[in-house]
């Protein structure tokens, strides 16, 4: 059986490797489609996030996201708050540049690449902090 320790650092490591590899994609996706560049890009910062959060053990966010079986928006706002405390503001502003991208970038098609590659910087941050964490 496997101890939590264990399932924490492979809950780490899958969100950790899906950040990287959204984010890439994402990425590649800028001039030809700006609205999927943005999802993605979101997605990275997303799942960034996420092992943060199972790394620095926000535990009531983990708590209330294992009983629901989901993460909500409220779930990461509220890991960001935190992990920005630890980390920085630079995270809060990845995060909100993420979520622009979500919204306006991705749902409501209103950006083009300059917009997208525009909001950029933080979210590469996000990206090679998790990277330290675990080459």
């Amino acid at each position: 059986m496997r101890s939590a320790r264990d399932r924490n650092v492979e809950d780490f490591m899958g969100h950790r490797n899906s950040a990287i590899e959204f984010f890439h994609k994402g990425l590649a996706k800028i001039d030809g489609d700006p609205a999927q560049a943005s999802e993605k890009l979101y997605k990275s910062v997303e799942e960034s996030v996420k092992a943060l959060a199972i790394y620095y053990d926000l535990r009531d966010v983990l708590d209330r996201v294992r009983d629901r079986g989901r993460w909500s928006v409220r779930d990461l706002e509220d890991a960001v708050v935190r992990l920005s405390k630890i980390l920085g503001e630079w995270l809060r502003r990845a995060w909100e540049a993420a979520y622009y991208l979500h919204v306006e970038g991705f749902h409501e098609r209103r950006l083009g690449s300059a917009g997208v590659r525009e909001r950029i910087g933080d979210m590469e941050r996000v990206i090679e902090e998790i990277k330290k964490i675990i080459p």
